[in-house]
């Protein structure tokens, strides 16, 4: 989502916003307005605990972290409920056949 496919080394690095805005467009797309709902059932109860999570894969050597990546990175103030469920719009396909479904007509 960041772009950053082709890059190498720091031009790679990816921001606690850009995981953030990740996770949001990810979840959105996943669970649609149910997202919220999803993401308290796993404990995620604000968006800095993603941050926690990073930061425990960041000391369990999964993943690699710059000198400047804090934890307070992640401290975003969003209402799950505003982001995921008043906010949501559905995408539906402009033919009605690509539902997944048995053909229609």
């Amino acid at each position: 989502m960041a772009g950053k496919a082709e890059a190498e080394g720091a031009e790679r690095h990816v921001s606690g916003v850009e995981v953030l805005a990740g996770m949001r467009a990810l979840a959105t797309d996943l669970f649609g307005p149910l997202a919220a709902q999803v993401w308290r059932a796993w404990g995620v109860r604000e968006p800095i605990d993603w941050g926690r999570i990073v930061f425990l894969l960041v000391e369990a050597h999964l993943l690699n972290r710059q000198e400047t990546d804090t934890i307070e990175d992640f401290r975003e103030e969003f209402d799950f409920d505003e982001v995921f469920v008043r906010t949501y719009r559905p995408v539906l396909p402009e033919d009605p056949n690509d539902l997944g479904g048995p053909e229609l007509g």
